[in-house]
């Protein structure tokens, strides 16, 4: 019911997947992965066991292939299921059982296994195979632009519904308090993987780090711009300030709206705020 792909980034030391299924919040339960381990999708009348048990496997150092043998080895109803792996050096294997509906099968390469039940035919794994091998960017956008090529090239034959994003990384989570690098899921939506690539453009946005070309010091037209727009959204009752205030706004600004990933040394801007503000509307207000 479900197409998916595995992936590995050896430079960056991520493990991810992708996944869409006409089922209702899938990412709920395909998806499992965990850092310096690998990832693993299950599916077609998942055993949501596999994915614990394979992480587990390869964590006591196991490769993709023998974590697979033995999780399949285990289950008496194999051949209804369909499940991808990766290992922590991104050896990567894909099981079909010969009960899944077709069209099913899957197709491994360097650093992914990509696959899929119930869909038109064979090119949607095929064209996600391709776009992961060639696509340029993080292992999230390549995931992603794989997903979107499958869906594209036919999908799900009986349509979409839900679809979802993990991927983790040491260290990556909010704070660097834990791995869970990335975890979007769009649970309900007649177009998820648009829908998908949207909110990972925005958690982007508010998570990923400020790159150093787009740090500026707010002066001359950049501060100009700055109080226009913090004046249009309210953080100060005039659109002219002085340095001192407008800086105090901008940090407020920040706060209220999550950006604290994002926020500089002071009398600094990342441009990528001011380009969000640009196209911000401001709250409404009540009338009499």
């Amino acid at each position: 019911m479900t197409f998916s792909i595995v992936g590995f980034d050896p430079v960056e030391k991520e493990w991810g997947i992708a996944v869409q299924s006409k089922f209702l919040g899938v990412g709920s339960v395909v998806p499992w992965a965990k850092a310096g381990v690998g990832a693993v999708a299950t599916q077609s009348y998942a055993n949501t066991t596999y994915g614990p048990k394979a992480l587990e496997l390869m964590e006591s150092g196991k490769t993709a292939d023998e974590a697979l043998n033995i999780i399949l080895e285990e289950d008496k109803e194999r051949e209804m299921r369909q499940v991808g792996l990766i290992d922590a050096q991104g050896n990567a294997a894909t099981f079909t059982g010969s009960l899944c509906y077709k069209w099913a099968g899957g197709i491994t390469g360097p650093h992914f296994a990509a696959q899929g039940n119930i869909l038109v035919d064979e090119n949607t794994v095929t064209k996600m195979a391709e776009t992961f091998i060639t696509k340029k960017g993080t292992l999230a956008e390549r995931l992603l632009a794989a997903l979107n090529a499958g869906q594209a090239a036919g999908g799900d034959s009986r349509g979409q519904q839900s679809a979802a994003l993990l991927v983790v990384k040491e260290r990556g989570g909010y704070g660097n308090f834990n791995d869970r690098y990335i975890d979007l899921r769009v649970d309900d939506h007649p177009e998820p993987i648009k829908e998908l690539i949207r909110i990972h453009g925005l958690q982007q946005l508010y998570f990923a780090p400020s790159k150093p070309e787009r740090i500026v010091p707010v002066t001359g037209e950049i501060e100009t711009e700055l109080v226009e727009h913090l004046g249009r959204l309210g953080y100060f009752k005039a659109n002219f300030a002085g340095k001192e205030e407008t800086l105090k706004a901008l940090t407020t600004y920040l706060h209220t709206e999550n950006f604290e990933m994002r926020e500089q040394a002071e009398g600094f801007i990342d441009l990528d705020v001011l380009e969000y503000m640009r196209a911000q509307q401001p709250p409404l207000t009540e009338t009499n």
